[in-house]
């Protein structure tokens, strides 16, 4: 996402290979930059408005942030050691076709929608209702979200390669599956005599809770695993082999 979710490369890539195919005279004297379209993406700085303001309430672990903050770092090391930025390529290495990308770009859209957005408006809910066990529970998974969303951000722009990309997407998904059985078993093992909210936030809650797991699941072990991340090492191993020969 990548919406954070899933990587955008799959959503832009066809359009932009179309535009260097077009412009190819020029590509050589007119190197592209998209640094701008992934650092102060207004998608970008949402997110990371969010994980400030949770990290200012004291509602995030250490642990999570610390996450964070290294892997920030270990993905510029990686970027300089496993997997540096090529030249520019000829080569096409997208395989959808345009009726497949906005499909992806509407499973991204629902991935931030109901990832993001609906457990933020859960956790100002539960403020209000004093609901202090299931604040706890979805900050985690809201943090490292927005985390994510910020650092794929960094990551789309044009000093790191494709892999770093979809890498980024793999570790936090993967980390957060933790978080979201968590709340999951949290929202679940709700007594309701002992549950400080209404009757429709203990429903909603369990449905939210287990709605992000099934999809963040199918996210990491149905497309990104199996699908993105062996097209992302081709397309890169490809490119790098086509630089050499050239």
């Amino acid at each position: 996402m990548s919406s954070g979710v899933v990587p955008r490369d799959d959503i832009v890539l066809k359009q932009e290979t179309k535009h260097e195919h077009n412009q190819q005279p020029h590509a050589k004297t007119q190197p592209k930059s998209n640094l701008h379209r992934g650092i102060f993406s207004f998608q970008q700085l949402n997110a990371l408005a969010i994980a400030i303001v949770l990290s200012a309430s004291g509602m995030v672990a250490i642990e999570a942030f610390a996450f964070v903050i290294f892997s920030f770092f270990y993905m510029y090391f990686l970027s300089k050691v496993a997997f540096p930025t090529l030249p520019p390529t000829r080569n096409n290495n997208n395989v959808d076709d345009d009726e497949k990308n906005k499909l992806l770009g509407f499973y991204s859209f629902a991935g931030v929608v109901f990832g993001l957005f609906l457990p933020v408006a859960y956790i100002f809910e539960g403020i209000v209702e004093g609901d202090k066990e299931g604040i706890k529970a979805a900050t985690p998974h809201v943090f490292l979200l927005a985390s994510q969303l910020f650092l794929e951000g960094v990551a789309y722009s044009d000093r790191f390669s494709v892999p770093m990309r979809v890498l980024v997407a793999v570790v936090y998904n993967s980390t957060r599956i933790f978080s979201l059985m968590e709340w999951v078993r949290s929202e679940i093992s709700k007594v309701e005599q002992e549950f400080h909210g209404s009757g429709r936030r203990l429903v909603m809650g369990r449905i939210l809770a287990v709605a992000n797991l099934v999809y963040w699941s199918f996210n990491l072990f149905g497309f990104l695993l199996p699908y993105y991340l062996p097209k992302a090492f081709k397309g890169y191993y490809s490119d790098q082999k086509s630089v050499k020969d050239d």
